[in-house]
């Protein structure tokens, strides 16, 4: 059967992450990621649970007002980050400059983006941005811009449809005369499909593509059901040795991310998390206790609990990383890749935890990731408290390693006895040689 699943997931698996436009989304969002944490640091520190408790009303909406800026102008506009990035890194993929790619990129999205805002009840204001069009509500119109945008600019330099300058001309500038023909064309089909769809529907690429695709597919995504397959074949390709996590994510982090945004932007201005699904709901409750699989429980029970030298020593060796959520060492030391005793825990665990985790969260015994981001490298229990910015995260991330521990006791057990009857085979045999050895010695 594992010969089988070998044959089908790993050439699936092998283009999946070798996949252009895969790789591109996932290093434009890396991109994003410093700009993301300072911004959550922030949230954080004007959010803090006993601020309000130590500081007036009036000193506290001071202070939340004064390190507003820094989520607004980092999260707040993620797109714009996102955006360039993907046109910055398609570009480069292709061996064209790649500066170039990404601004032109972030133009055509500015294109399509109507400097109108409507407040509800009153006259339209025209000549600025709405913040949501380049946060979450316009993530997915940004995506397919970028990717676009890049393909067309792309197109045009590999044609040759450039200006060329003498030597003698820096580079810099020889470089934006190369880049002024195919960035006039691809800005010029971007505006005239802006002006077909606001003159011709009467309305905006924004609101078309945010009801046509990302509603739809936001909504999919931040349920609980696909939410497990994911987990599941998280678990499944690391099993096959292949990195689940990277897999996965390049999949799903459009939407993860876009309902991150969306509780960010949401807690900072009403202090309600609408979606419980999101990119710190993965990170937290699943890579963020021990790493994929959630293994720190298994290395604190193999410390504990398993009599086996090898065990041990795999233990004592995975536990430094495991605590900051680096789990490679009991990944393939134990081994979990390819390791048929184990399959049954490594897979199941993690969906039955990430399920005990929705329910919590759902009920409102504990409260849902604000948006905020947590570095993945933060240690369990703390990054649970900063992700929920309540006490009761950290709790049932403690809970959770729990059941984990329980999933895999049987299995661990029937590790350990294994290696234990190989090592006294080994052990005496080696002293059965040392025997025959002496004997001969004193023969002669």
């Amino acid at each position: 059967m594992f010969d089988r699943l070998n044959k089908i997931l790993v050439p699936i698996a092998g283009k999946l992450n070798n996949n252009r436009y895969l790789q591109v989304l996932r290093d434009a969002f890396m991109l994003a990621f410093p700009l993301t944490i300072f911004g959550s640091v922030a949230v954080v520190l004007a959010n803090l649970p006993f601020l309000e408790k130590i500081m007036s009303d009036s000193a506290l909406g001071t202070l939340q007002s004064a390190l507003g800026p820094a989520s607004q102008a980092t999260i707040s506009i993620m797109t714009v980050f996102v955006v360039f990035g993907i046109g910055y890194y398609l570009s480069r993929s292709y061996d064209v400059e790649a500066v170039f790619g990404g601004v032109i990129a972030l133009a055509s999205f500015l294109i399509l983006t109507p400097f109108i805002l409507t407040p509800e009840g009153a006259e339209p204001v025209t000549d600025v941005i709405p913040l949501d069009r380049l946060g979450a509500k316009g993530m997915f119109l940004g995506m397919i811009t970028g990717f676009f945008a890049g393909e067309i600019y792309r197109f045009f330099v590999q044609k040759k449809w450039t200006i060329k300058m003498p030597a003698s001309v820096p580079p810099a500038v020889a470089k934006s005369f190369a880049a002024l023909i195919p960035a006039v064309f691809t800005l010029s089909i971007f505006l005239i499909v802006n002006i077909g769809v606001t003159q011709g529907l009467n309305t905006n690429l924004h609101d078309l593509i945010f009801n046509a695709v990302q509603a739809p597919l936001v909504n999919l995504g931040s349920g609980i059901i696909p939410t497990v397959i994911a987990v599941f074949f998280v678990q499944l390709l690391w099993f096959f040795g292949l990195h689940g996590q990277i897999i996965v994510n390049s999949i799903m982090d459009p939407i993860w991310n876009t309902l991150m945004v969306e509780n960010l932007t949401s807690y900072t201005e009403t202090g309600e998390v609408p979606n419980i699904i999101s990119k710190q709901f993965m990170e937290i409750y699943t890579v963020g206790m021990g790493g994929s699989g959630m293994t720190l429980a298994v290395v604190i029970a193999i410390l504990l609990f398993m009599k086996s030298k090898q065990m041990k020593q795999v233990g004592k060796l995975s536990l430094g990383p495991g605590l900051f959520n680096v789990n490679e060492p009991i990944i393939f030391g134990l081994p979990v890749v390819m390791n048929p005793v184990i399959v049954i825990p490594w897979i199941l665990a993690p969906m039955i935890v990430t399920l005990v985790t929705y329910f919590a969260m759902s009920t409102g015994i504990v409260p849902p990731p604000t948006g905020v981001a947590v570095p993945w490298t933060v240690p369990v229990f703390i990054n649970g408290i900063l992700a929920t910015n309540s006490l009761a995260g950290g709790v049932l991330q403690l809970v959770n390693m729990g059941i984990v521990l329980i999933i895999w006791m049987p299995f661990l057990q029937v590790m350990d006895r294994m290696n234990v009857k190989k090592e006294r085979q080994t052990e005496n045999t080696e002293t059965k040689a040392q025997t025959d050895h002496s004997s001969k010695e004193q023969a002669l």
